[in-house]
């Protein structure tokens, strides 16, 4: 509108008026929600309210679970959205409401008695007690309640977590770094005071706390004031680990560096996460403050996440739904002909060619039997590859889709890794100030693959460092004060470019490779790939590249390729095979040892190879990882030849 003479414009403000939820009619609702799921009323429910309810009394369970996917189910109108909606933004707040609801419910349907749900203190000043000594609710029951989130809810990135996601529930993807040690963590402090025996209870928020120093009963003020004197027996103690869960490299934008998260753990959930591990995190994301002296420091505030469920991804044992729908199909993959071609041509489709390669990538997913013999020496049953060939022969590709499909797989370049990146490096813990291990490359592998791409680029001192791990496939660390061995059962993938940066036919194997002889003797194989001009097989690679960019998929083949999580599900029931090998075939093999060994003695300087003892090892697991291919306990001729 117009404005009249002398008027100034006014400036229109627009407040938002939050209005809080009434958390009686809320507790209704919840308590509702549970009486349906424990008498079995919620039709499609994952979770059996009612034997975790009775698991609880029983004591033979810590934690009860309420799925939000149920609790969308139940009833699709306005409350219960609200309610469904109140629980994400304010989740601490309504874990103390359903823990609350439980309780009840546990003395609704006579699980437990009331002298079972609430621990009474038993001093000498039953007044004093009953004025001033308050049992907090957290004493009172023994579980905790999480929420873990419904199937239909997507996982965000961890980029995506910002400050509006303080005190919510966030469900986020990525890999496990770092893992603390198992720390008891106060949750409940009691007291006892000196003077007048009376009993008081403090709760414990974070890392740290202020404890009471002197008694605040009516006797003690009216008296000499007593002190108070901290009783461990009577508090409350849980587990408590720390861990850093890293986003994936995948999600990382180009140019920036990957983000982290500090994950605690308490309770049940301690002990059920290793390095390496990629996991879906659900969790409650809460602002800490800065060191221990929070009011003297800054406005800036560390966040952490509060873990209610987490879930494993890629594990090698195999997932029950996952079986059932797919163990039918790859059972009669098994009966077709000439399976190991057809399983190896699943590896890397989009890239043409390389079908002995991929063979042999096979052979590294299922590997040998790991032995350990009576007087404490093992004998590794991973097998290291090696790919040396020429620029653009698509080993890089294969190394990433390799990580991809290894149930745990780690990629690294050798120009950006160090000896301390690759084994483990010493840090500060956070918590205790103490100094700790942080694995590498190879240690996060462990039980998995690790890809080293750009192995001729490594400096010589720091590819000495995985020669412990490619044969005792331990990581030996003396430093800082720590003097320890950590586990890297992992089989090596590297990958590399000859000495003159293409393969020169000119000079000797030995000139091109230009490893030393140490290292070339633990890789149980070593391809060379060259890049010849054919004019048929050429021609053949345009096509298929074509193909590739304009369908976005490889060209049919007749027989349809399987997906990647038969090719897991195939190559973890191999697994399950431990094959030896037969009395009748020792001799075979020993014979054919023994004949490499003296065709590199006659070639001489000639020779293409360096054959020692380690090639025989290599030879019995090959045999071993062909006969888990065929499903057998038996490694037999065939497979040997």
């Amino acid at each position: 509108r117009g404005l009249a003479p002398g008027e100034s414009p006014r400036k229109i403000i627009r407040v938002k008026v939050m209005f809080e939820p009434d958390y009686r009619r809320e507790k209704e609702l919840c308590t509702q929600f549970l009486e349906n799921g424990i008498r079995g009323d919620l039709h499609g429910s994952l979770h059996n309210y009612a034997i975790q309810l009775d698991a609880i009394a029983r004591g033979r369970e810590q934690v009860f679970e309420i799925s939000l996917g149920d609790l969308q189910q139940f009833k699709d109108d306005d409350e219960f959205k609200n309610l469904m909606s109140n629980i994400k933004n304010n989740t601490r707040r309504y874990v103390e409401m359903f823990a609350e609801v439980v309780d009840a419910l546990l003395l609704q349907f006579g699980l437990v008695s009331s002298e079972g749900v609430v621990r009474e203190p038993e001093t000498q000043n039953t007044s004093a007690n009953s004025i001033h000594s308050t049992v907090p609710a957290s004493l009172k029951r023994t579980f905790r309640v999480v929420f873990s989130s419904g199937s239909s809810d997507p996982a965000m990135k961890l980029r995506e977590i910002r400050s509006s996601s303080i005190g919510r529930l966030v469900n986020f993807k990525g890999i496990c770094t770092r893992i603390s040690d198992v720390k008891p963590l106060m949750e409940v402090a009691c007291f006892t005071c000196e003077t007048c025996n009376a009993e008081f209870y403090q709760e414990v928020y974070g890392e740290s706390f202020s404890p009471l120093f002197i008694c605040p009963s009516k006797s003690c003020k009216v008296g000499s004031a007593g002190n108070l004197v901290l009783e461990t027996r009577a508090s409350k103690f849980v587990g408590f680990q720390e861990a850093k869960i890293q986003e994936l490299s995948e999600d990382v934008p180009i140019g920036h560096t990957p983000r982290s998260l500090t994950v605690h753990l308490k309770g049940h959930l301690i002990q059920t996460l290793g390095p390496g591990n990629i996991v879906d995190v659900c969790g409650i994301f809460l602002p800490t403050p800065n060191g221990l002296r929070a009011k003297q420091n800054t406005l800036l505030a560390s966040t952490f996440i509060d873990l209610m469920t987490i879930r494993k991804h890629k594990t090698r044992a195999i997932n029950q739904q996952v079986e059932k729908d797919v163990l039918e199909k790859v059972k009669s993959y098994r009966q077709q002909r000439d399976v190991y071609s057809r399983l190896a041509e699943s590896i890397a489709p989009e890239i043409f060619g390389h079908v002995d390669v991929k063979k042999a990538l096979l052979l590294l997913l299922c590997a040998g039997v790991s032995r350990k013999l009576a007087d404490g020496v093992s004998i590794r049953g991973d097998i290291h590859m090696c790919l040396m060939g020429d620029p653009g022969v698509a080993k890089s590709q294969l190394l990433k889709h390799m990580v991809q499909l290894a149930p745990r797989g780690v990629y690294t370049t050798g120009r950006g890794s160090s000896g301390v990146g690759l084994t483990a490096a010493v840090q500060r813990d956070t918590i205790t100030g103490e100094m700790i291990l942080e694995g590498g490359a190879l240690v996060l592998a462990d039980n998995g693959i690790c890809c080293i791409d750009e192995f001729d680029k490594m400096d010589e001192g720091d590819r000495t460092a995985i020669h412990e791990v490619m044969e005792q496939q331990t990581v030996s660390i003396a430093k800082a004060g720590i003097t320890t061995t950590l586990n890297a059962r992992t089989a090596v993938l590297a990958a590399a470019n000859p000495a003159f940066g293409r393969y020169k036919l000119s000079a000797t194997p030995q000139e091109n490779i230009n490893l030393p002889a140490s290292l070339l003797s633990r890789f149980d194989l070593l391809w060379l790939i060259l890049d010849t001009a054919d004019i048929e097989n050429d021609i053949a690679l345009a096509h298929h590249v074509l193909h590739v960019h304009k369908c976005g998929k490889p060209p049919s083949t007749g027989a349809a390729h399987m997906s990647m999580d038969e090719l897991r599900v195939y190559v973890a029931l191999s697994q399950d095979f431990q094959p030896y090998v037969p009395e009748d075939l020792t001799e075979y093999v020993a014979t054919a040892y023994t004949e490499m060994r003296l065709d590199e003695s006659r070639a001489a300087q000639h020779a293409t190879g360096y054959t020692t003892a380690r090639t025989l090892l290599s030879i019995l697991r090959l045999a071993e990882a062909l006969a888990r291919l065929g499903w057998s306990n038996q490694v037999s001729y065939s497979v040997c030849l």
